[in-house]
């Protein structure tokens, strides 16, 4: 119970109120749907991106479940899909970082007391031709107020930056980073926070400052970090079936590579066929009933 007891710890003391505080489940024995789609008023002044990161969602699911609203200036009054729900991905649920690239999500499966849980944040991941990598890694090294050595081919592109930036409010790396076996490769918090949901690193993973220290404290050193792109989802709930799909201009996937999913999970016969077209059509991420 020692980390369930320290999350809220973190919770309630470390994180500002209106700030994000991840997403976290215990998680039933059949059930792959966590979470719940919500709905909100924009109030004045407010963009899509700050409800984003006040529902622990990233820019590219508040935007691709609000394709009808201007995120940077939406309608007040207008009324906001929070789509706060996930299929778990297609990975075996023992104790693991699992990022899943198509969704701009991490995972951490880990279990307390003998109970499986998993506490679930938005990311941000590498820009075209800084692609975040994907395979098997762990976690090597903890760091805390992480010195930013600056890699000497962003140097090139910014040669006024310093090869070191110190820990600090202008430091990228946030207040805590973890080192992936890839050196190259850091999961970390950021000063950028408007970045989380896009692709906009040189291949690290970026959370939300509120977030970083979450993970830092619940993850230990040595820990399996598995990075894969699932664009398409496939979970029950209940006795009923869900499909999620996202527009991973990086894996094409069509109809039938669903249909597959469902295939291998015994759950084509539950499907609705015209339901399970729709959603696949839609690609807008939000887990959908297709159940016939």
């Amino acid at each position: 119970m020692t980390r369930i007891i320290l999350l809220f710890f973190l919770l309630t003391l470390i994180l500002p109120p209106a700030g994000a505080k991840g997403e976290f489940f215990s998680l039933a024995p059949s059930d792959t749907v966590e979470g719940a789609i919500k709905t909100y008023t924009v109030q004045k002044g407010e963009s899509l991106i700050e409800i984003a990161r006040k529902f622990e969602l990233g820019y590219n699911e508040i935007t691709e479940a609000n394709p009808g609203l201007d995120p940077f200036v939406p309608e007040e009054g207008a009324t906001v899909t929070i789509p706060t729900m996930w299929i778990l991905p297609d990975v075996e649920t023992s104790e693991r970082i699992l990022i899943n690239l198509s969704e701009f999500r991490l995972y951490y499966f880990f279990e307390s007391g003998g109970s499986p849980f998993v506490e679930t944040f938005p990311i941000g991941i590498g820009s075209e031709g800084h692609y975040t990598p994907v395979g098997e890694f762990k976690v090597t090294e903890k760091i805390a107020n992480p010195a930013w050595h600056v890699p000497e081919s962003i140097r090139l592109e910014k040669p006024e930056l310093p090869p070191v930036v110190p820990p600090g409010p202008d430091n990228p790396l946030g207040t805590h980073a973890l080192r992936l076996s890839d050196q190259s490769i850091l999961i970390h918090g950021t000063n950028r926070p408007f970045a989380v949901g896009r692709m906009a690193s040189h291949g690290c993973i970026r959370l939300y400052p509120e977030d970083i220290p979450i993970l830092f404290t619940l993850v230990p050193n040595g820990v399996r970090v598995t990075i894969v792109r699932q664009p398409i989802k496939v979970g029950i709930q209940g006795d009923r079936v869900y499909l999620e799909v996202h527009n991973d201009p990086y894996t094409e996937v069509t109809l039938s590579d669903a249909a597959a999913l469902l295939i291998k999970r015994g759950l084509l016969g539950k499907t609705d066929v015209t339901k399970l077209r729709k959603t696949f059509e839609k690609k807008d991420g939000i887990p959908t009933d297709i159940s016939n």
